[in-house]
């Protein structure tokens, strides 16, 4: 089992800094994946934990030795790219040993670690296969055994399922569970899919230009955004966002207005906020509610997907609403329907986007 710490990390490339001074830790088999938009830096951070880019700044330890100027081929690591890059002329076999073959490991103990590797991986029957004759799930799963079987210490993965289509993607990430939870190694995955994120990670790291901005379980992020960038990137579909003044304070939270005029409640820690304050509501598509009495919404579009239904609206002051309701709907575009915010599922950020939760 193997565990990092990250301690004021940076990246330059010239003056230009890229990564600003990374504090992390990454307990012995814990499945990390690093989420962000494009650019912002998770894919430099993965390498630089790889060893393929210097470190400018800060220490980075393995198991609590420093390992800064330790090569790559020293590190212990295997690393996933999105690339399968698989040699054309070999067979699966010879794939998946050319690494241990080419680092003098004995011939029967490459064997064995060959077919362990193929058989966790479904892949045994098509040891004798050229890549060209394999599906791109396959292909996959020979780069992935290509890392099992030098045994490393951590496994990285950049984005290894942006090549696959989004039946195949969700296969992946099934079988990618499955195997951190066989082999309980510790791993670091990258990816800009939150989807991925959310269904895989046992802790989430969200990255923005170079930071982090919050670090925690799936639910801790769905749940407890620490600002409107998490709050926002979390969740599919994605968080409403509604501009509103606060109107007044209570024990329970905030009551808001928002530019049309309509009025609701928002749990939130009313001594960070005061009457007058500008804010921004968040509520997620599926936990607003359609019921009389709520704020009037004009049905602009409407997404059929058999298991719900989702709802593109505005509120009175041509705010847009998404809403996503269980099961199918008989509501048509152009109808006006009735929303409701319950309070505890409202989210308040105050005007820099940090959270106003208690």
């Amino acid at each position: 089992m193997t565990s990092l710490s990250l301690r004021g990390i940076t990246k330059r490339y010239g003056a230009v800094e890229v990564i600003h001074g990374i504090d992390l830790d990454v307990p012995s088999g814990e499945f990390v994946v690093f989420v962000g938009p494009s650019g912002c830096g998770k894919s430099t951070l993965l390498r630089m934990i790889a060893g393929l880019e210097a470190i400018s700044g800060g220490e980075f330890c393995i198991d609590g030795i420093r390992v800064n100027e330790v090569p790559p081929a020293l590190r212990e690591i295997a690393m996933v790219f999105q690339s399968y890059a698989l040699y054309p002329h070999m067979s699966v076999y010879d794939n998946l040993a050319f690494g241990l073959q080419t680092a003098g490991v004995k011939k029967d103990v490459i064997d064995e670690r060959v077919q362990v590797a193929a058989k966790m991986l479904k892949i045994d029957t098509y040891l004798q296969r050229k890549p060209k004759a394999l599906s791109g799930g396959q292909r996959q799963r020979v780069a992935i055994g290509r890392a099992i079987v030098r045994n490393p210490k951590l496994f990285l993965f950049d984005e290894p399922l942006s090549n696959l289509d989004a039946e195949l993607r969700v296969q992946m990430r099934v079988e990618l569970s499955k195997l951190h939870a066989e082999l309980g190694t510790t791993m670091i995955y990258v990816t800009h899919d939150q989807v991925e994120a959310m269904t895989m990670a046992d802790r989430i790291v969200v990255l923005r230009d170079g930071l982090i901005e919050q670090s925690g379980t799936p639910l801790d992020l769905y749940n407890r955004p620490a600002n409107r960038f998490v709050a926002g990137f979390i969740g599919s579909p994605k968080m409403n966002f509604l501009d509103a003044k606060v109107t007044g304070r209570d024990a329970q939270g905030l009551t808001v207005a928002l530019a049309g005029g309509e009025s609701f409640s928002v749990a939130a820690d009313a001594a960070k906020a005061s009457s007058g304050d500008t804010v921004t509501v968040g509520i997620r598509p599926e936990h607003a509610l359609l019921a009389d009495g709520g704020l009037p919404m004009q049905v602009g579009l409407i997404e059929q997907l058999g298991g719900n239904t989702v709802l593109y609206g505005t509120l009175s002051a041509q705010q847009p609403v998404v809403v996503q309701v269980i099961g199918q709907s008989a509501i048509r575009r152009g109808d006006m329907v009735h929303v409701q915010f319950p309070p505890a599922a409202c989210h308040a950020f105050d005007a820099k986007g940090l959270s106003l939760a208690g």
